[in-house]
């Protein structure tokens, strides 16, 4: 098994939802509601914890929805979102995911969500490797941070506990 190097342990990735949750609330503090928008696995689990301090921060309504896609082949097989699409009209959508590496995952999510009458779309990411191969920028990040196309780049979320490493 090659090296890890931790670069977020669980305090600064606590900091990093903090800061992005504020963020998003300063941003949005004059919508009704937002929609969180996590792209299956790790990128779900990252919004869920944007979406827990949100609420903690904020008494905007907030609605958490799953986004699977297939990031290798993402347009062989059909998005799925897990909540009712109709739920998207004229909403703030804020799209997670928690590693940036080429770009592919969120642009073929925004793609999906953009075949919705949504109001206004943003991205969050954990950390973004600078690596992108698609116009896709980032709105919400983390922490940026550059690397050899080698690296690789892995979150982990085990219980309450988060980590970042790059092996």
């Amino acid at each position: 098994m090659p090296n890890k190097t931790l670069i977020l342990n669980n305090e600064q990735i606590s900091q990093k939802i903090n800061r992005i949750s504020y963020q998003i609330f300063e941003d949005n503090h004059t919508e009704k509601e937002i929609i969180i928008v996590g792209i299956a696995k790790k990128g779900y689990l990252f919004a869920e914890k944007l979406v827990e301090q949100l609420n903690n921060i904020s008494n905007i309504k907030i609605t958490l929805a799953k986004l699977t896609l297939e990031k290798d082949t993402p347009t062989q097989n059909q998005a799925k979102l897990d909540i009712d699409t109709d739920l998207l009209d004229d909403k703030v959508i804020i799209l997670v995911d928690d590693v940036l590496n080429t770009g592919k995952a969120l642009i073929y999510g925004v793609k999906y969500l953009l075949d919705f009458s949504i109001k206004k779309m943003s991205t969050a990411i954990l950390v973004d490797r600078n690596h992108k191969k698609y116009p896709i920028g980032t709105h919400y990040v983390g922490l940026s941070l550059s690397t050899t196309l080698q690296n690789h780049i892995s979150v982990e979320f085990k219980g309450k506990e988060m980590s970042a490493y790059l092996s």
